[in-house]
């Protein structure tokens, strides 16, 4: 195993908190041109350097010393936008894998089983192939085979999947910022440990639509990592997961109205716009009456705002290993001994609130809304 590398390390601080060499020297005090020598790897760093920076950004210093993640950046599964920038990017490739490290510690030391997720081999998959791993998913999630998913997050939380938010600001009375981004994971196999990353802020139903995406990610490609469409594989996923097959084939077809959908999505918590999805990839519609329905939607401008509100989830597994380990106020003491800066800690294992994690609210009333347009 190599060592741990304060060049490296200090590399990633910096994409962790969005700063360029010249704005951590400037915070830190510490020369531009050391930074980059250090970094760079022609010049050694010095502990006098790494304390002035460690105490200018509240970062750990054992942070420069800690071995980095074991999970393969390039092989990270992203689910991002086409405007998404590189600087982003950048900053969540070092989230993800300082929180990678952090799951993995915190699952270990607790004896958290790894997740017997199913699991794809085959060159090519047909829609068939598809539906069946959504099916063998929703078993080993322990998940009903033609129901509702409730709570998506705490099924996969209880499986010993980690969901860890991850949040690119560090003011909290800032909206979360996303840059294009939407979801992140990755998965090294049976015995493994699996971590999906997701920005939260958005609707409830492109939540758990992202989160069933990722899933896909884990279950498709992991062993296939050259699938010729990942993307559009993970998104079938996604409503096969979500939607059980049998219920789309009793519940979708060519007559449903918009309203028609709306009610679908108060029941299944996915959108309109997937659940038409849903029905054209088992074709149950034609692509005539999708076009149409599309059309419908544009026309109500709902294509970027629905109506009928699902609720958001909201993880709870890495906060209660870490407050069991830490205690009740676990981000300074845990922040040390994990050698993780404070606020990737407070992004991947939020304190929970009853504001976010509450009941799903009622969309009866939108529903009724709908039906008198």
């Amino acid at each position: 195993m190599l060592a741990a590398s304060p060049g490296e390390r200090l590399r990633t601080l910096r994409d962790l908190l969005g700063f360029t060499q010249k704005q951590l020297a400037e915070v830190s005090g510490v020369q531009q041109s050391w930074i980059s020598e250090v970094e760079t790897g022609s010049r050694e760093p010095t502990e006098a350097a790494l304390e002035a920076i460690s105490k200018a950004t509240d970062t750990p210093q054992r942070f420069f010393h800690v071995q980095p993640s074991t999970v393969p950046l390039d092989s990270l599964r992203f689910r991002k936008s086409s405007s998404a920038s590189k600087v982003v990017t950048r900053r969540v490739h070092a989230f993800y894998g300082e929180g990678f490290r952090v799951t993995e510690d915190l699952l270990g030391d607790a004896g958290y089983p790894t997740p017997p997720l199913p699991y794809a081999t085959s060159d090519t998959l047909s829609q068939e192939d598809i539906e069946e791993l959504a099916e063998q998913t929703r078993e080993t999630l322990r998940l009903a085979p033609d129901k509702p998913i409730p709570h998506l997050t705490r099924a996969l939380e209880r499986a010993g999947v980690g969901v860890a938010p991850i949040v690119l600001t560090d003011d909290p009375d800032d909206p979360p910022a996303t840059g294009g981004h939407f979801g992140v994971s990755y998965w090294g196999g049976l015995g493994a440990p699996a971590l999906i990353g997701c920005f939260p802020g958005s609707q409830g139903d492109r939540e758990r639509f992202t989160l069933a995406h990722e899933v896909g990610h884990l279950v498709l490609h992991t062993f296939r990592p050259r699938a010729a469409d990942p993307e559009g594989e993970a998104n079938r996923f996604a409503g096969a997961l979500l939607v059980p097959r049998q219920r789309v084939l009793e519940s979708i077809t060519e007559k449903n109205s918009l309203s028609d959908y709306a009610r679908l999505k108060a029941t299944w918590g996915v959108s309109i716009q997937a659940l038409i999805m849903r029905g054209f990839a088992l074709e149950t519609i034609g692509e005539t009456r999708r076009r149409s329905l599309f059309v419908q939607l544009s026309a109500k401008g709902w294509r970027k705002k629905e109506p009928v509100t699902v609720g958001q989830e909201a993880p709870l597994l890495l906060w209660t290993l870490l407050s069991r380990r830490f205690g009740a106020r676990p981000y300074r003491p845990a922040a040390d001994t994990l050698a993780i800066h404070p606020t990737v800690l407070r992004s991947i294992a939020p304190t929970p609130s009853d504001k976010v994690d509450g009941p799903r609210k009622s969309p009866v009333a939108s529903v009724r809304s709908i039906n008198r347009q």
